[in-house]
């Protein structure tokens, strides 16, 4: 069996810091207890990440990187906005669903320790892969006719309050039926928000 490369092993301790940062928190998660997970000495995952913050702001880039790719395949589809919208959708719950760690990573370690970003991940610079997938559909539905030319950031933050929310009242277990169910009528809804006055 091949030995795994930097970069495998790099991949490898952001996945179990986001399963740990997701599960017990970003400061109650301490190095050692991610060496432990791993069974790797402190000294040797300081060789790939030189503290806790860097870790936490590469995992907040991975998971862009990742999102950022499902999206790039969904603009690059010859379909309507309306469509795509229905597909952006299933992607994000299908990630809430299959890598919850993800998204809870996301809402509950990024969105709630901004003073853990603040250097480094400004504004929306360690999620751009995402954010620029979210603008590109924008863009284009704008330009086709389909979607209401309107501020980007109150677009986006329609899109991602409806997604986040929804993925939310999941992860604290409200919702009656799983996230599947409810993917026509978001979709629906989302888009009705969204539509150009002539659609």
């Amino acid at each position: 069996m091949a030995k795994p490369t930097k970069e495998e092993r790099k991949a490898n301790i952001m996945l179990q810091a986001l399963k740990l940062f997701s599960k017990e928190g970003f400061y109650s998660t301490t190095i050692p207890d991610i060496a432990k997970a791993l069974n790797m000495s402190v000294g040797n995952l300081y060789n790939y990440f030189k503290s806790k913050d860097i870790l936490a702001k590469e995992i907040i880039k991975y998971i862009s990187a990742y999102l950022g790719s499902e999206l790039r395949k969904i603009n690059d589809e010859n379909i309507s906005a309306r469509e795509k919208i229905d597909k952006i959708v299933r992607v994000y719950f299908k990630t809430a669903q299959e890598q919850p760690e993800m998204i809870e990573y996301f809402l509950r370690v990024y969105l709630a320790n901004r003073e853990v970003f603040k250097n480094g991940c400004e504004g929306m610079i360690c999620v751009s892969d995402f954010v620029t997938e979210i603008m590109i559909f924008f863009e284009e539905g704008v330009r086709s006719g389909e979607l209401r030319d309107q501020d980007f950031f109150s677009a986006f933050g329609l899109f991602m309050g409806y997604l986040g929310g929804m993925v939310f009242l999941y992860g604290e277990e409200v919702l009656p039926e799983k996230l599947d169910f409810y993917i026509s009528d978001i979709s629906r809804n989302i888009y009705s928000a969204l539509k150009s006055d002539e659609n």
